[in-house]
């Protein structure tokens, strides 16, 4: 009976919590967070939809906005190249045939690993342009908005791409004041002619690159050419200092060939300039030719200018055809010695 008791005063204490008020407004709060945990769910579900939107306006290696091109151009990053970059690469007779492996040679950006999330999927037609002038080897100054790549990250509660998003404001154009411009205008068509005006106690440059090459007795003439070609032909297929058959030639930025030992020397007495256009040119930009052209260039039918022989030789076998002829007059100046009377070595 006794424990009995004690067992019926336990449940009534525990009922007298239970209905205690704070443990009845500690229940409903439990009841009510349910709710809660859905709409913050749902509100980081658009937010990511909203950033991932975002993404889909701002290019992937600059960062800039599309909407700032007046013809919304845009290129996927990932997919093969499009046809007038394939002609481009069939040309430069490169391999590359998919976005990710070209832009990964130009910009030093991989974008195999990207996520959809964190990443944009498109490129501004601004970098298009950019890796067809460095696939072109072009003399116009590429324009890259950016000295380093872009860092992309996840959405947060300060995420630029969102914020920039939110409180982007269009600028104004700047308006020219037209009194200014005039005098820009005067003083550009000044410079212009002054340009053209050349001094005629100029000293003709051709004569001076010639003398500074001095490469008479390294490289051939064009004269021993087999086969009378056009002038034109002619011209391209020799140094535009030396004005000789290209020996281990080399193309500029500014696609003028020259003989590699002619423009070095050029470049390292006269300036650091191209000497046939006069374009900003240093030794690092020197590049070999195309293959094909090398190809062209080895296969042109030369004559040997040793007496009594003149064989037609390619160009490319003409240092092994000359080798022989040296072999030949060694063992004859050989024999000459012995027939002397000397001792043989």
């Amino acid at each position: 009976a006794a424990i009995l008791d004690k067992v019926i005063e336990k449940e009534i204490e525990t009922v007298a919590v239970v209905s205690h008020p704070l443990f009845e407004t500690d229940t409903e709060l439990n009841k009510g967070m349910q709710p809660i945990d859905k709409s913050v769910f749902s509100m980081s579900q658009r937010e990511a939809e909203i950033h991932q939107a975002n993404l889909q306006h701002l290019c992937r290696l600059c960062g800039g906005s599309f909407k700032t091109d007046p013809y919304k151009r845009s290129h996927p990053v990932h997919g093969p190249v499009d046809d007038e970059t394939q002609a481009l690469l069939r040309k430069k007779e490169k391999k590359a045939t998919s976005w990710p492996d070209l832009l990964a040679r130009v910009f030093k950006i991989d974008v195999k690993g990207d996520i959809d999330t964190i990443h944009p999927t498109k490129f501004c037609h601004q970098c298009w342009t950019v890796v067809q002038k460095k696939l072109n080897n072009s003399p116009c100054e590429m324009f890259s908005p950016r000295k380093s790549p872009v860092e992309w990250h996840p959405h947060s509660s300060s995420c630029d791409v969102c914020g920039a998003s939110l409180c982007g404001v269009k600028r104004k154009q700047q308006v020219l004041n037209p009194q200014l411009s005039k005098k820009l205008r005067r003083v550009s068509g000044r410079a212009n002619k002054i340009r053209q005006i050349r001094n005629p106690k100029q000293v003709n440059q051709k004569s001076l690159m010639k003398i500074i090459a001095s490469c008479k007795k390294i490289h051939l003439s064009t004269k021993i050419l087999a086969v009378d070609y056009p002038a034109d032909f002619v011209k391209s297929i020799s140094c535009q200092i030396c004005e000789h058959i290209l020996a281990d030639p080399v193309e500029t930025t500014c696609k003028h060939l020259f003989c590699r030992a002619c423009i070095l020397k050029c470049l390292k007495i006269v300036g650091s300039y191209c000497p046939a256009c006069r374009y900003p040119c240093f030794p690092t930009d020197l590049v070999s030719p195309v293959k094909s052209f090398l190809n062209i260039l080895n296969s042109l039918p030369v004559l040997c200018p040793v007496k009594d022989c003149q064989e037609e030789v390619c160009l490319g076998k003409y240092c092994h055809h000359l080798s022989r002829h040296k072999e030949v007059e060694d063992k004859e100046g050989y024999v000459y010695i012995n027939k002397g009377g000397r001792p043989r070595q």
